[in-house]
C-alpha cells in the first residue's frame, strides 16, 4: 500500500470510520484511504449528482470566493485560466469570467473538455477537487506543467491538523474525500513539483507558483 501522492510505502493507522481506514504518509504526510475502499465511478458520480451547486446561488459564490480573490489578487489582469473539477455548475468561472479572466472548464464527468490540454494557463483552480483525486501523483504534475511560467496553481481545500481533529472532522465523512492535505503536505508538493513560492492567502486556500526561467 504506497501512498497516492509520494509513493512512500511506510505509513500510520490515523482512523477508521464507516468501512474506510485513513493512513498518514510518514514522509509527505498526506492522509488517504486505500484504493480499495474507493467508491466506484458509479458511485461516486451519484454522490456528485446531489451537490446543488448553483451558479447563481449567493453563499455558494461566497464560499468559491476564497479562490476567487486569492486569483484576482495573484494574477495579471489579462490572465487566463482553468478550472479544473470545475463541476455542474461552475459559478467560479462565471466569477473569473466576469472579473476578465476568460477560463476555460473541465470536470471527468460533468465537462471532460480534453482540448483544455492543447494549451497553457496563468492559473489552475481546483475547489474542493484535491481531495477527491485518487492519483494525485498523476494529476497535480500534469496540471503544474500546464501552466505558463509565472503562473498559479490554485487549491482549496480544508487542511488536515493533527490526528485527534482529524477524528472529529466532519470532512471526512463525505464517501468521496479520500486524500487529505495538512501544510506540510503542501510544502513537499510544492518542492517536488519544483514551485519557486507557496502561499497561504486564506482559510483553506494555497498557491503554488510555477518559477520564471532566468534569461
Amino acid at each position: 500500500m504506497n501512498c497516492p501522492l509520494c509513493g512512500a510505502s511506510e505509513a500510520d493507522h490515523w482512523h477508521h470510520r464507516s468501512g474506510r481506514d485513513y493512513w498518514c504518509c510518514r514522509t509527505c504526510r498526506l492522509v488517504f484511504v486505500p484504493e480499495d475502499q474507493h467508491l466506484s465511478p458509479e458511485r461516486e458520480k451519484a454522490e456528485y449528482d446531489k451537490h446543488d451547486n448553483d451558479v447563481t446561488d449567493t453563499g455558494y459564490r461566497r464560499f468559491l470566493s476564497r479562490t476567487f480573490d486569492a486569483v484576482v489578487r495573484a494574477v495579471a489582469p489579462d490572465a487566463n485560466g482553468l478550472d479544473f473539477g470545475c463541476g455542474p455548475g461552475p459559478a467560479l468561472a462565471m466569477m473569473l469570467e466576469d472579473a476578465g479572466h476568460p477560463t476555460a472548464l473541465y470536470d471527468l464527468y460533468y465537462h471532460p473538455d480534453e482540448s483544455v490540454w492543447e494549451r497553457r494557463y496563468d492559473f489552475i483552480t481546483l475547489t474542493e477537487v484535491i481531495e477527491h483525486l485518487a492519483r494525485p501523483d498523476a494529476v497535480l504534475p500534469r496540471l503544474f506543467r500546464h501552466l505558463k511560467p509565472g503562473g498559479y496553481l490554485v487549491i482549496q481545500t480544508q487542511r488536515v491538523l493533527n490526528p485527534t481533529a482529524f477524528r472529529q472532522w466532519r470532512y471526512i465523512h463525505d464517501p468521496t474525500h479520500i486524500a487529505f492535505y495538512s501544510e506540510y503536505t503542501f510544502q513537499w508538493l510544492a518542492r517536488w513539483l519544483g514551485s519557486d513560492r507557496l502561499e497561504f492567502p486564506d482559510r483553506d486556500v494555497a498557491l503554488l507558483r510555477k518559477p520564471v526561467p532566468a534569461d
